[in-house]
């Protein structure tokens, strides 16, 4: 690249930023502001492109990387599941879509071959653009997220074959050739492309990842070579780059370094990325758009209105909600690269003129603008048509009919909403404690985990306003949410309310301020797991500091266990554990309260929480941990006692009338506590030991429920 370059690539990239800075200002979409860098750096405006070619070469690296990463994420067992609907939207939208498209073009006057290079154009929509898309609102994993990316690479490959189509059809006609051979050729070529990656994939990449794992540089490095070199190749072999880089991601997602490699090449994809939408506006050929205006119009409302109703009915056919098809069917609300990669084909071959090659340019800018804000206030767009949209539903939706029945469950203890890292750690103690547990998720791989468990879970988002039809709330004592999302938990929150709700909610917080932000509205409990988690942390490494030994050489270890609250030896004596008759290990020390205990005797007994410092051979100290955290059965939760609150009358020939509650010692005697006192219609809350109950009086008392049931059974007081 020259001086001149790096300068003009400089320039761009400050305009960039400074359109970037005041669109985020404007709370506008990234990508629109990057398109406008492209149109007001190209030709027609301030002029500062020169260099297309070294642009162009970004703009495809950044495409690679974007697939890339998108294959790495792919996980194959949800091919079971949204194969079958990926392919029939993507078949039937292209269908629709083309000879629609046709129709239209040929209304407006145009000839046949320009009118089928406008319908091709019509049918593809941009990979890059929604997974971009999808990725920034964090729903690639969500049912229509997989559903959307599987028909959008059924595009891709019809895209790859329309352009084999389109060379084979410029042969002359004096050739004697036919499209069989050149498609057997591709096959061929496709075949064995995916027989050498599955090779790799067996015998070869998992031992070199292991040995470049050593080093975060060298693996960072050859996941972009790998990326760049399979993208180079598709290309070379008549496929194209998106293709190539794809399969490379695909390669490697069963590697156990996917998700380190997909978090490092982020911020390098979204860089790369911002020459691709400059580089699409900046083409943009302003002196031919004037010429279909019009016709302009109309196609870009159809583009915009059409693929997203076909979508949804064919979903709907299918047994889909129709907010899935909806929010799937958004996607396919723009035209793509693809599509102005066809047309500059058909230009280049003198099938179309360049007036019609404006006109495709001005499509897809057009509905990539337009679609690039559908998708992002998808919810909200939902809920303004959420009830015309029901046509398109079948009266029972069937693959995603998970609501539940009377006979489904009995009582619910937990409906837990996000079952991601710490909603599913969340689930798992819940469940050793014996309670049951509803959850909800919008990853369709989280849920056929949870499912094969055996666990009632349901496909749901949180934004989604029928979802609360769906859940068993009048049977449930709480409802919890992981979700790391003050909006989403606050409308959540209202439309618990509104629904009648009337169990206890509990939130999750990132920080302080978030926490009293929900104990302010309303919420019974706020867990906050970067705090507790912190704390812990701080205390086991204290304690590891005070207490484990420096290395010694000598064949035994030392290692630090927390008692788990689940574990059979918690409340138990030293004596009673059989950690050396079992492991030959010892125990040295306890740590509690900040207080250590050297060398417990026979008698001591450990708690939950408890921090013991083990000695033992290396080998045997795993063993005598899980020993020592080994879970107890507990007693189902219906055994257990719970609080409970009654308020209970003082009559005129009670012998409390008069006496106060330091007289009557209600803690003492009945085991419960005085919380209240409702007096002719005025409340008094928290009484002192002075006040004195008379004749009319109610009392609020609380305890646990075999004594409250003693109470009641006795009668007034």
């Amino acid at each position: 690249m020259t001086g001149d370059a790096f300068f003009e690539i400089a320039l761009i990239l400050g305009l960039a930023a400074l359109l970037g800075a005041f669109g985020q200002k404007l709370r506008q979409p990234l990508i629109i502001m990057f398109l406008a860098t492209g149109i007001l750096a190209g030709p027609v405006f301030f002029g500062i492109i020169k260099s297309y070619e070294e642009i162009e070469l970004m703009a495809h690296m950044g495409i690679a990387l974007l697939l890339f990463i998108v294959g790495l994420k792919l996980d194959l067992n949800l091919v079971r599941t949204t194969g079958p609907v990926a392919l029939a939207t993507g078949l039937g939208q292209i269908i629709f879509t083309s000879v629609a498209g046709f129709g239209i073009a040929l209304a407006f006057g145009f000839d046949y071959i320009s009118a089928a290079y406008v319908a091709v154009a019509l049918t593809f929509s941009s990979t890059i653009i929604i997974v971009k898309l999808l990725s920034d609102k964090k729903e690639v994993d969500s049912l229509h997220g997989q559903i959307a990316i599987g028909f959008l690479i059924v595009q891709d490959i019809a895209a790859i074959a329309a352009l084999v189509a389109l060379t084979t059809f410029d042969l002359r006609a004096g050739e004697e050739a036919s499209l069989l051979v050149p498609s057997l050729l591709i096959a061929a070529k496709g075949i064995g492309f995916l027989g050498a990656i599955g090779l790799l994939m067996l015998y070869v990449l998992p031992h070199l990842l292991k040995r470049l794992a050593h080093s975060t540089e060298m693996l960072i490095l050859f996941a972009v070579t790998w990326a760049v070199f399979l993208g180079a190749f598709g290309e070379l072999l008549g496929f194209s780059k998106e293709v190539g880089a794809f399969l490379a991601g695909i390669s490697l997602a069963s590697s156990e370094y996917r998700d380190s490699i997909a978090s490092r090449l982020s911020s390098l994809r979204d860089f790369l990325l911002l020459f691709f939408f400059i580089d699409l506006g900046a083409r943009l050929d302003w002196a031919s758009v004037g010429v279909h205006l019009t016709a302009s119009i109309w196609f870009s409302l159809f583009v915009l209105i059409g693929n997203p109703i076909i979508v949804l009915i064919i979903m709907g056919l299918m047994g889909y909600r129709c907010r899935t098809g909806f929010m799937a069917g958004l996607t396919v609300a723009q035209i793509s690269e693809f599509s102005l990669i066809v047309a500059a084909l058909g230009m280049s071959l003198g099938h179309i003129t360049k007036e019609t090659m404006g006109l495709i340019t001005l499509v897809g800018v057009v509905t990539i603008f337009f679609s690039t804000y559908m998708i992002l206030y998808s919810h909200k767009l939902y809920r303004l048509l959420a009830t015309p949209l029901k046509i398109f539903e079948r009266k029972k939706p069937y693959r995603e009919d998970t609501a539940f029945t009377d006979q489904d469950v009995f009582s619910v203890d937990v409906i837990l909403v996000g079952l991601g890292n710490y909603g599913s750690g969340l689930a798992e103690q819940l469940l050793r404690r014996k309670k049951n547990v509803v959850g909800v998720d919008f990853d369709p791989g989280v849920l056929e985990k949870w499912r094969a468990r055996g666990i009632f879970v349901l496909y749901g988002d949180m934004e989604d306003p029928d979802i609360l039809e769906q859940l068993p709330l009048n049977k449930a004592r709480w409802v919890v949410s992981t979700v790391r999302s003050r909006d989403l938990n606050m409308a959540f929150f209202q439309e618990l309310h509104s629904s009648g709700y009337n169990g206890k909610i509990a939130f999750t917080a990132g920080n302080e301020e978030e926490a009293r932000f929900y104990e302010k509205a309303g919420a019974h409990v706020v867990f906050r797991p970067f705090k507790d988690a912190a704390e812990q942390a701080a205390d086991s490494l204290t304690h590891a500091m005070d207490m484990l030994p420096q290395n010694i050489d000598w064949p035994i270890a030392f290692s630090e266990i927390r008692i788990s609250s689940g574990s059979v030896f918690a409340g138990h004596a030293v004596k009673d554990i059989p950690i050396r008759a079992e492991t030959d290990v010892s125990i040295l020390a306890v740590s509690r309260a900040g207080q250590t205990h050297y060398e417990p005797g026979p008698d001591f007994k450990v708690y939950p929480g408890d921090r013991l410092v083990i000695m033992g051979p290396p080998g045997e100290l795993k063993t005598a941990e899980n020993l020592l955290n080994r879970l107890q059965e507990q007693q189902p939760h219906e055994e257990l006692e719970r609080f409970a609150i009654a308020e209970l009358p003082i009559t005129e020939d009670s012998e409390m009338a008069g006496q106060t509650l330091a007289e009557l010692r209600f803690r003492q005697k009945y085991g419960v506590t005085v919380v209240g006192i409702r007096r002719n219609g005025e409340k008094i809350a928290a009484p002192g030991p002075d006040d004195k109950l008379n004749a009319g009086d109610h009392v609020v008392l609380i305890g646990t429920s075999s004594k409250i049931n003693t109470i009641r059974q006795a009668g007034s007081l």
